[in-house]
């Protein structure tokens, strides 16, 4: 059989409503025919260096033959079953009990779902939950972040402190608080005390909204540890130790959003472990599977654990998803994770993180350069009309995305922000690409 021409899957193609389509946008798509290490190859003969591993989350590269084997195996045998109560399947008790304190130790128990955006609405229903079997119905709000992304679902779209998202779907769900971010290179600084630091003040606004609010009334806090669609925004080191404790006092749960942030992208298993602190709930997806099936999960404390089985008949956990546990996604997270660990993904994003960002840092240089920031292959390069000024270029940062993939190369424009966030297995010398793609079509300009 002939292979459809590229002109033929364009056209095939303006049958498919795309996630954030936009027609200007969409009138040349890519059509992505296959993948290799950190290379994606176009049905009109293109090779892109991936830059955002797919959409954060391909940590793996592509092309692994072993977890097309690992899901094909299991599909032979049991592609899916119901994971309701009563039922349960083999790959999936295997990935909870692999994934057990694995986190953290203090997070034993996984909900799975199939992405970030239903892990982040199951935390909202899960905190809520604990604290109507607690007796304290009232506790029901959720503090988020300005420049927050925790997903698309509807409650998840208004737990999301970026407005563009909220615009057409309102009007919005109740019961969602945002705060400041703790993005030291715009932070409002007419807001930090005498003495007090960026990250202090910060974690000082969730504090005050508590208290706005009425502690009885907040349930949690969801934060990212950095914040990926907001802008690859790294907060302080004293925020998140800071608003841990802010929320033991006031009885609060802590939900971290790791769902770009986990499994080994920033240089730690998870992110939070830069701060050492741990959450009473942990959301996952994205890298877990590398992107070779859609899985994600919610990790609980054993408190919570206890809340939902100690439950009668009557406050059942009345929460779950058709493919909540699917058998050949978890068969492909756990082939995954051990192709992470035996290479040491972590570690190796740990060691090339500093020399991703020590080579995009050389861009300084430019004008309209006004920040880099990171933390292991998670970098952003901040793009301004005045370094001084530091008033955000959103078109500029467009227009130089746009010049780097004509050259090959494929970040995303996150704000006014040039987002890098490669596959893990990414050598010095497709770094070095990278960089030099970045900075020919800076010089361009």
């Amino acid at each position: 059989m002939t292979a459809p021409t590229h002109q033929a899957l364009q056209a095939a193609d303006k049958f498919q409503l795309h996630p954030l389509q936009n027609p200007k946008t969409h009138t040349d798509p890519l059509v992505i025919e296959r993948g290799e290490g950190v290379y994606l190859y176009t049905s009109d003969g293109r090779k892109i260096l991936d830059a955002m591993a797919g959409l954060w989350n391909v940590s793996a590269g592509y092309g692994r033959e072993e977890l097309a084997k690992a899901a094909y195996e299991q599909m032979t045998k049991l592609a899916f079953t119901s994971n309701f109560a009563g039922m349960t399947n083999v790959p999936s008790s295997q990935l909870a009990e692999k994934l057990a304190g694995y986190c953290y130790p203090s997070l034993k128990t996984t909900f799975f779902t199939s992405g970030g955006s239903e892990s982040n609405d199951s935390a909202f229903k899960i905190a809520r939950y604990h604290w109507k079997r607690m007796g304290k119905p009232e506790k029901y709000k959720i503090i988020a972040r300005r420049n927050a992304y925790h997903g698309i679902t509807l409650a998840a779209t208004f737990a999301t402190g970026i407005e563009r998202y909220h615009k057409m779907f309102g009007p919005a769900v109740p019961g969602f608080v945002h705060v400041a971010a703790p993005y030291p290179y715009r932070f409002d600084m007419s807001l930090v005390r005498e003495g007090e630091s960026i990250g202090h003040a910060a974690a000082r606004l969730i504090e005050e909204a508590i208290l706005a609010e009425g502690p009885d009334t907040v349930a949690a806090v969801i934060a990212e540890p950095v914040q990926g669609v907001g802008g690859v925004i790294v907060p302080p080191a004293d925020y998140f130790p800071r608003l841990r404790e802010i929320c033991d006092q006031f009885d609060v749960l802590l939900i971290a959003d790791e769902v770009i942030t986990g499994w080994g992208r920033t240089g730690e298993w998870f992110g939070l472990k830069h701060y050492g602190v741990e959450p009473d709930i942990l959301t996952f997806a994205k890298a877990i599977t590398s992107g070779y099936q859609p899985l994600g999960g919610a990790q609980i404390s054993d408190a919570i654990k206890d809340a939902i089985e100690s439950a009668p008949e009557a406050e059942m956990w009345m929460h779950g998803y058709t493919y909540s546990g699917h058998a050949a996604a978890c068969a492909v997270g756990l082939a995954n994770l051990a192709i992470m660990e035996r290479e040491d993904l972590a570690g190796r994003s740990k060691r090339l993180g500093p020399y991703l960002h020590a080579g995009l840092s050389k861009l300084l240089e430019f004008p309209f350069v006004g920040e880099v920031r990171g933390q292991g292959l998670l970098c952003g390069v901040e793009i301004v009309t005045d370094k001084e000024t530091r008033q955000p270029d959103m078109a500029l940062a467009g227009r130089i995305a746009k010049l780097c993939l004509d050259r090959g190369l494929r970040t995303r424009v996150v704000g006014s922000t040039l987002a890098f966030s490669p596959p893990l297995i990414i050598t010095e010398a497709e770094i070095d690409r990278m960089v030099e793609t970045l900075g020919a079509v800076m010089d361009s300009l």
